[in-house]
């Protein structure tokens, strides 16, 4: 009896620790998809996308340029956040002012691009990215951990803080509150309101491409990897509030969590569903989100 209740703790524990990890990678897409909208009112689909480039730009340094896992993150965010100013520079600045049913086409016009672009160039198949973290154990109150898990957790709570420091103590991050709040009044003040969609894209699509390389040793990188976590970013996103970045980081955790234990007491086969039913739960009570702002 007593080596089954510890059996069953420690495959709890672990679903906790997978929770948490997954949710970490939600949580970081999901902020991006906040910025984003927040400041540019888009709907950037093509972000989950972002994220599968992150991966194989991850793969790419570590497998034929033979970087190091450290380097590939760091490449990951760089290439990402200039391919994600050339976005914003081309793609959505001209569409400013127009209907914004334009940005919704755009943004997923973008998806189907991005990832068949992928599917040409890299094939279908699965890539897995070289980390010397992924064979490294851990234990945890009983519970075998590799240590890549652990530092998809740990990178993306250093990515918050980062982030929250910025959007606060800094007089760009200030900028960008104010055209968050309200885009005409900010350009009123002075304040260049493109060069701040063009500075939020970069960041935004910086994060996702840090996720897609800190996923990739975990669940391997492949051209529609990305359609999975834009919806569940979208879910998350919505259910934190549009526009708010701790709902996207709370509401990443939520979603993680309940998948990872919702497996395990119910059923892997309802995983994805149980994002969106907590989300039509939410909705019924908070229709604004857990940390949006009334409209009444």
């Amino acid at each position: 009896m007593r080596g089954r209740k510890k059996l069953i703790s420690t495959i709890l524990i672990q679903q906790i620790a997978n929770g948490i990890m997954v949710g970490s990678i939600y949580a970081l897409i999901a902020m991006g998809v906040a910025m984003i909208y927040g400041v540019m009112s888009v709907p950037h689909f093509a972000l989950g996308a972002k994220a599968m480039f992150g991966g194989y730009v991850a793969f790419f340094m570590t497998a034929a340029l033979h970087q190091t896992y450290w380097m590939a993150l760091a490449g990951s965010m760089v290439v990402l956040a200039v391919l994600g100013l050339g976005v914003e520079r081309w793609i959505f600045r001209p569409l400013t002012k127009a209907p914004p049913i334009n940005g919704f086409i755009s943004a997923f016009g973008l998806l189907l691009v991005f990832e068949n672009f992928a599917l040409i160039v890299f094939g279908s198949a699965y890539r897995r990215i070289l980390s010397p973290y992924d064979r490294q154990m851990i234990n945890i109150f009983g519970a075998n951990l590799t240590m890549q898990r652990l530092l998809v957790v740990l990178i993306a709570i250093a990515l918050m803080v980062a982030l929250h420091v910025f959007i606060t103590y800094t007089t760009l991050g200030t900028a960008i509150r104010a055209v968050a709040q309200n885009r005409r009044g900010a350009l009123l003040c002075g304040i260049h309101t493109e060069r701040i969609a063009g500075v939020t894209m970069a960041i935004g699509s910086a994060l996702a491409g840090v996720a897609g390389a800190l996923i990739g040793p975990v669940a391997m990188v492949y051209p529609t990897m990305g359609d999975t976590l834009i919806v569940k970013a979208f879910v998350i996103t919505i259910l934190g509030g549009m526009g708010s970045i701790f709902g996207a980081i709370v509401g990443g955790y939520i979603l993680g969590l309940i998948e990872s234990l919702g497996a395990m007491y119910i059923s892997v086969d309802y995983k994805d569903a149980f994002a969106f039913a907590v989300l039509v739960v939410v909705l019924a009570i908070r229709p604004q989100g857990l940390f949006g702002r009334s409209h009444r």
